[in-house]
This record gives C-alpha cells, structure tokens and sequence, in this order.
C-alpha cells in the first residue's frame, strides 16, 4: 500500500525547518498497513475486521506525498531540472524497492509450507526482473494476480513513481487555479472508480490495476493543493491526537458498497489530517519521536509483506480464523519493526547515503 516520500532528508539537504508530525503519522499509518494485512491474510471478508478500511491508509500515503514533494521541490524544481529530480526519487525510492524483492524471493524460496508449482526459474526471474524495476505483471493467481507478487505493496511504488514523474515534468508549474480543476475533476473520477468497483481498496492486482491510478489521480495533487494554498492551521492537536483521529478514520466499519464513505475520507478528511499535522507543534521529545516513526514507516511497508503469505498458510493449517489473532498479530507486527529498524540502519540509510555522494 503507500508509497513513502519523506520531507526531513529533502528539508535537511537545504538546512530548511520540515513537518515532524508529519514523519510520525507516516509510521503510524504503515503500522496500520501491517496490521491489516495480518488481520487480512485470515479474514478476508473486510466487514468481519475491526481494522476494515486498513488499506486507505495508501491514500493518506499519496496525499502526504503530494504536499511534502511541493515543499521540497516546488522552489528548486526549475533549477535541478526533470533528470536530477528523478535521480533524487530513485536514490530515495529505490533501495528499498529492490531490497523488498530480494526479500519476496527469499521468503518464497524459503516458505516451509512449500513453494506452489508451476514457477521455473525461467518465470521467477521474469516475476524479479518485472519486480525490480516497477513494471506490473500481475500472473501469481494464488496471490491474487499481485502487480508485484514477490512484494505486494510495491503497487503503490509503482503510481508513486507515476505522480512524481508527472509532477517532474510540469504539474510542479501548475497555478493553484489549474490545480484546484485537477483535484475536482480528479474526485469525480475517484468517485466513478469506487461506486463502479463497489470500494476503494483496488489498484493492487491486474484486476483493478486502474482504481489505483484514479486513488493517487485525486490524493497526491490533492496534498499537493494543500501546500500551495498554504493551509496550516496551527493546532495544539499534537502527534497522539492527530494519530488517534488517522486510526479512528481506518477503523470506520467496512460496508459493501460504502464506497461513498471512504470517499469522503480520500477527498475531505485525509487531505485535512495533512493540513493539521503540517501546522502542529511538537516538544523536542515529540519531535524525536517523530523522526524514528518517519524513519521506520519506508522499510517496514517495503518488507513486512515477505512474511504475510507465510503467516496466511501458518493460520490456515492452524485453523486461526476463528480463534483470538491478536497475540500472533502482535508478535509478528514487532518482530517486524525490529527488523524494519534494523534494515533501515544497516541498508537503507548507508546505501541512500553512498549513493547521494557518488551521483
């Protein structure tokens, strides 16, 4: 589900202040990816789960994304030009997008419940290949035809890359007028896809590859408008307050043909939450706490899902389903932020930063 862009590395490289209650919601709404997917690997019906509209998270994902890429380019964007930008995007985006594929190989390699039949070494270096460098190619039917099936959320990678591709060459340009018209028309065009689909939980799977482009089509230039206008309130609704109310807005109970509900969420909430945590003030402590939280949110969305499809067969043949999940949950979900941690010190952070010196 999200795609990552993190303001504090863009804001640091130019000694500029950036938004730390941002980073914290950020790690708050990739736990809440992993949760769900936990909770969804054993029931897949989204109206029997307490976390049911887990996967808006993605659109909270691309709405961020929209405003902080505005602060951190907007006013460099004509100088750096498109291919510096996009070397940017790479350098930050992409280690994690291969290290998540090692990761699915590995962990389908590894699967002590057996590898399905049928993949030759001939079709899994087209799947890692197809993986490695974003191009869908959604052919695992026991995984649900996943665009990526070594690595399932690099679905939202890959529109990521879309919009920022597209903000490179010229929505960056765009006049908040021009803007405003894209959001509005973008919203029809959410609302069309989730009252056609029943839902706005698509874009993962060749079968709604393009609910996903109409999900990050409204959020991300809608974070975007956010920025522009300048809509920061200031609030004393600090990092807890504000990720009680991102939580409050996933846990809202799942109805077949709500899709109604969850676009109020995309077009009106979310882009709210982001003008809300941009305008929030935080102690020091706070603040540090925000960081490790925006730190940790990229590598853990990037790697928890090695082990989803190894959990789902676990509590199949186990018989989970109707039993108490919540202590397996919550023993995979901090395993899962230790190894998070743990990439993100050893991998992410030395290889981003080796390569911001070489290129």
């Amino acid at each position: 589900m999200h795609a990552e862009v993190v303001v504090g590395k863009a804001a640091e490289t130019t000694h500029r202040p950036h938004f730390p209650v941002l980073d914290g919601l950020r790690g708050v709404a990739a736990l809440c990816v992993v949760v769900f997917h936990f909770y969804e690997m054993v029931i897949s019906s989204y109206s029997k789960l307490w976390i049911g509209h887990g996967f808006l998270a993605v659109d909270f994902f691309f709405c961020l994304s929209g405003f902080v890429l505005g602060y951190a380019y907007d006013d460099r964007m004509a100088r750096m030009g498109l291919g510096s930008f996009l070397k940017a995007r790479l350098i930050r985006l992409q280690p994690m997008v291969i290290f998540g594929t090692v990761l699915g190989l590995a962990a389908f390699y590894a699967n002590p419940f057996g590898v399905p039949p049928g993949y030759s070494p001939g079709k899994l270096a087209l799947l890692f290949a197809a993986s490695i460098f974003l191009i869908p190619y959604g052919t695992m039917h026991e995984r649900g035809r996943n665009l990526f099936g070594l690595n399932a959320p690099a679905w939202s990678l890959f529109w990521e890359y879309v919009a920022n591709l597209l903000f490179g060459i010229g929505l960056y340009r765009a006049r908040r007028g021009v803007l405003a018209g894209v959001v509005v028309v973008a919203a029809a065009v959410l609302c069309w896809a989730g009252f056609h689909a029943g839902n706005l939980s698509g874009g993962w799977s060749a079968r709604n590859f393009w609910d996903g482009g109409a999900r990050v089509a409204f959020s991300f230039p809608a974070g975007l408008l956010v920025y522009r206008m300048g809509w920061r309130p200031r609030t004393r609704l600090g990092l807890g307050a504000l990720s009680v109310l991102l939580v409050l807005a996933l846990l809202v109970p799942y109805a077949r043909g709500g899709w109604g509900r969850e676009a109020a969420e995309i077009i009106l909430f979310f882009p709210l939450l982001v003008a809300l945590g941009a305008g929030a003030a935080v102690t020091p402590k706070a603040e540090r706490i925000c960081r490790i939280s925006g730190d940790l949110s990229y590598p853990l969305y990037m790697t928890h899902y090695a082990v989803i499809w190894i959990w789902g067969e676990y509590a199949q043949k186990h018989k989970l389903a109707g039993g108490n999940l919540w202590p397996f949950v919550a023993l995979g979900v901090c395993i899962l932020v230790v190894f998070a941690w743990a990439v993100f010190k050893v991998y992410d952070e030395p290889v981003r930063r080796y390569l911001r010196a070489k290129l």
